[in-house]
C-alpha cells in the first residue's frame, strides 16, 4: 500500500528553508563579513595632494624666478639674486644686518627688485630640509616669517636639527599643516635644485653668493656686505641711464 506525505505549506517550506540556510553559515563567515564591513566603513580618507604652482618667471633678462621668493616691483632698474644656505653663519648675518635694510630702502620703494635663491650646501645637514620648509611657506604667502625665523634661530636648529619645529613657531597651525604637506608631495624640490645649478653657472662657490643686475651687465660678489657698503653700489646702479 503506498503511502503519501502530508502535504506541507509552501509558506512553511520557505521559513525552513531560510533557517538552514541561517544555521548552515559558519562562524567564520559571518566574522569575515562584519569585519569586511568593518573595514569598508573605518577605511581612512587618503589625503589630497596639495596644488601648488612650479611656474617661474623672467624679471629683466633674469630667467627662473619663483615669484614667491621674489619682492618689489618687476619695473625695477635693478635686479638683485641672493644665493643663499639658512645653516651659513654668514648668509644669517647678511640677512640680518644689510638683507632687511636693502628691503625697506630699495625693495619697497620700487628700485629693486630682491630675488632669494636657495643654495643649500653639502655639507650643512639640515640646510636642505630648511630650505624645503621656507619655500613651502614661500608658496603659502609666510615667506618673510620663515625666513626670519630660521635665519634668527639658527644655532638652535642647527644643534638640535628641529627645523619643523623653528617653521611650526610663526605659523598657526591650519598653516602649519598646509606648509608640510607641501614639503611631503616634494613639489617645490625641482626649483630648489634649479636654484643651484644656476648658481652653478656663475659659479657660485660659496655662501652667500649676491649677482646683481642692472643695463645688461651683471656683477656678482661673493661673501657678506656691510649695507652702507652696498647702498652706495646700488644709489651707483639705480643712476646709471
Amino acid at each position: 500500500m503506498t503511502r503519501r506525505l502530508p502535504l506541507v505549506p509552501v509558506s512553511l517550506l520557505i521559513l525552513i528553508g531560510c533557517a538552514l540556510v541561517a544555521i548552515a553559515a559558519s562562524p567564520d563567515q559571518k566574522s569575515q563579513t562584519t569585519a569586511a564591513t568593518a573595514r569598508k566603513t573605518s577605511s581612512p580618507k587618503v589625503a589630497d595632494t596639495p596644488t601648488v604652482s612650479t611656474t617661474t618667471i623672467s624679471v629683466d633678462g633674469v630667467a627662473d624666478i619663483d615669484p614667491t621668493k621674489a619682492f618689489g616691483s618687476k619695473s625695477a632698474p635693478v635686479v638683485v639674486e641672493i644665493f643663499s644656505d639658512f645653516q651659513c653663519p654668514a648668509c644669517k648675518q647678511l640677512f640680518l644686518n644689510t638683507t632687511q635694510k636693502v628691503m625697506d630702502n630699495f625693495v619697497n620703494t620700487g628700485k629693486v627688485y630682491l630675488v632669494h635663491r636657495d643654495f643649500p650646501l653639502p655639507m650643512h645637514a639640515y640646510s636642505r630640509v630648511a630650505a624645503s620648509y621656507s619655500r613651502a611657506a614661500a608658496h603659502i604667502g609666510k615667506c618673510e616669517p620663515v625666513e626670519q625665523a630660521l635665519f634668527q634661530n639658527q644655532e638652535k636648529w642647527e644643534a638640535n636639527g628641529d627645523v619643523k619645529g623653528t617653521v611650526a613657531s610663526v605659523l598657526s597651525p591650519a598653516e602649519m599643516k598646509r606648509v608640510q604637506a607641501i614639503v611631503d608631495a616634494q613639489t617645490l624640490e625641482p626649483l630648489i635644485e634649479k636654484d643651484k645649478q644656476l648658481g652653478l653657472t656663475f659659479p657660485v662657490t660659496q655662501t652667500p653668493t649676491t649677482v646683481f643686475h642692472s643695463k645688461g651687465q651683471t656683477y656678482p660678489y661673493a661673501g657678506t656686505l656691510s649695507y652702507d657698503v652696498l647702498k652706495d653700489f646700488l644709489d651707483q646702479l639705480v643712476a646709471r641711464k
